[in-house]
């Protein structure tokens, strides 16, 4: 139990600072919903492009976090020279990476179908590969348990972030109209959404040097032969992440592709591209959850108790991710403020959207059977199917659905590898999960989330009145079934006290 207490302690600090964070950066989406009108596609073109960030993020670290974790708890390794080799070796890449997309920036910018603004794709492969290098200083807070300030700097950036975005869509517009001399020597209100890129820019640089002290203290020292070995460890994860990254943003870089309308293809992808903004509480969760649980799981693989504790984790895991999907869905008449009002007509996706997100936790979940006897492989084999599922529905349904096809393709696609990964996970490192309990859950949380569907009284007030109460019996529920008050230490002393 002291196990799982500090690993909820350390998914709290990630947690909070991880939906603080997200939180924050939920500004900048009712921030650009109202810079760019649905109708200019601006945030389309945001979507899109941070999508393919995205999946040359994963492709730039190549698994190397994973396989950080897992070698520098090796004992016959020195962590040190693991941290260094896999510092210089990431770091090269992304050295290269840079240097190739300035060299061959106007074909490739071509390509991806901004060639009116080839500065847009130079800027961010520069942000992309700073951020796959900081992602290994980042790994190394975490192995070192330092959740503080790995929160703190990501907390710091995110702000640091966006108030740029702050300076260049509202003060230097404001600027130009009423003070023009302040600003007019670099400032271009036609520019718009590529200031977006620039504040990215300018942030990722500067977080930077946050890492000074995590780059030096330690002789750097590149290990070729125990590069081969990590290398090997961590090829089938690159796969895996990058086909999980696919899966997560492959419909919007195929959608401006697949939709019929080339005119209103960005259109659609920035309503569908803001609506599942508000869905990414579920990803905030998630993502809390995994920056604890990696080096949790690692840690703890010589246990004698171990798989009984990933058993209770991935329940609990479940319980607290319903429970956000309730949040959402219960108030989503609130959340829907984030973006502006013509971005509304895409709001119908959201739980279709935070059903693939559920399903991609519980994924993430099991997929520690096949690392722990390394067996990574079979990571990239479900990769594969999903992301093969994700594209084939993509293709097929995007000309007639739009941006619903990429939402029920997410969720199909996750559906299928969990089915996979739990099957073969019962034969390769059998666990035996509660599936009754998680069962039971699962149930409650439709049921709930069908009353909130079939009553929904005309008056605002009553509806999130009747809404609270239905979230307050799953609370009660978890209380009464799993968490028990008494066992909280503060009302535990409380109950016992004379």
């Amino acid at each position: 139990m002291s196990d799982l207490r500090s690993l909820a302690k350390e998914t709290a600090i990630y947690g909070t600072s991880s939906m603080l964070g997200k939180f924050l950066n939920y500004l900048l989406v009712p921030l650009y919903t109202a810079s760019f009108s649905a109708q200019s596609g601006g945030y389309g073109v945001v979507t899109n492009i941070y999508a393919i960030a995205a999946l040359l993020q994963v492709v730039l670290i190549y698994g190397m976090e994973t396989g950080f974790f897992r070698f520098a708890n090796k004992k016959e390794e020195d962590g040190k020279t693991v941290y260094s080799t896999i510092l210089i070796s990431v770091g090269s890449v992304a050295l290269l990476f840079v240097f190739l997309c300035l060299v061959f920036l106007r074909p490739v910018s071509s390509c991806l179908g901004y060639a009116d603004h080839p500065e847009y794709i130079g800027i961010m492969a520069a942000v992309v590969a700073m951020d796959a290098f900081q992602s290994i200083p980042f790994a190394y807070l975490r192995h070192k348990r330092r959740p503080i300030k790995f929160a703190s700097i990501k907390l710091f950036s995110i702000v640091f972030g966006i108030a740029f975005n702050l300076f260049f869509l509202l003060l230097c517009p404001w600027l130009h109209i009423h003070f023009p001399g302040t600003v007019s020597w670099f400032y271009d209100p036609s520019y718009g959404v590529g200031y977006v890129f620039v504040a990215n820019f300018i942030t990722t640089f500067v977080q930077m040097f946050f890492f000074i002290p995590e780059l030096r203290g330690f002789p750097f020292k590149y290990n070729p032969e125990l590069m081969k070995r990590i290398f090997r460890y961590s090829f089938p994860l690159m796969i895996l992440g990058m086909v999980g990254i696919l899966n997560q943003t492959v419909d919007k870089i195929l959608f401006p592709f697949l939709y019929p309308d080339g005119s209103t293809a960005k259109v659609q992808l920035g309503i569908y591209g803001a609506t599942t903004k508000i869905a990414m509480v579920m990803a905030m969760f998630t993502q809390a959850f995994r920056y604890a649980y990696e080096p949790f799981v690692f840690g703890k693989s010589k246990d004698k108790d171990q798989q009984a504790v990933y058993a209770k984790a991935m329940k609990f895991f479940i319980i607290f991710a319903l429970l956000a999907f309730l949040v959402v869905m219960f108030y989503l008449d609130i959340l829907r403020n984030i973006i502006a009002p013509d971005y509304w007509e895409g709001l119908n996706v959201v739980p279709v959207v935070m059903g693939a997100e559920l399903l991609m936790g519980i994924y993430f979940n099991l997929s520690f059977w096949y690392k722990l006897i390394d067996e990574t492989r079979w990571g990239a084999y479900f990769s594969l199917i999903g992301c093969t599922v994700i594209v084939l529905l993509n293709v097929l349904f995007v000309p007639v659905y739009g941006y619903w096809a990429c939402a029920w393709a997410g969720f199909a696609g996750y559906g299928v590898i969990t089915v996979c990964s739990y099957v073969l996970g019962r034969k390769k490192y059998p666990i035996d999960y509660d599936l009754k309990g998680i069962g039971i859950y699962v149930l409650l949380a439709a049921l709930l989330y069908g009353a909130s569907l079939g009553f929904v009284p005309s008056n605002s007030i009553l509806r999130l009145l009747f809404r609270t109460l239905l979230l307050f019996i799953f609370i009660g529920y978890t209380i009464k079934r799993d968490l028990p008050l008494s066992r909280i230490p503060i009302i535990d002393r409380f109950i016992k006290k004379p």
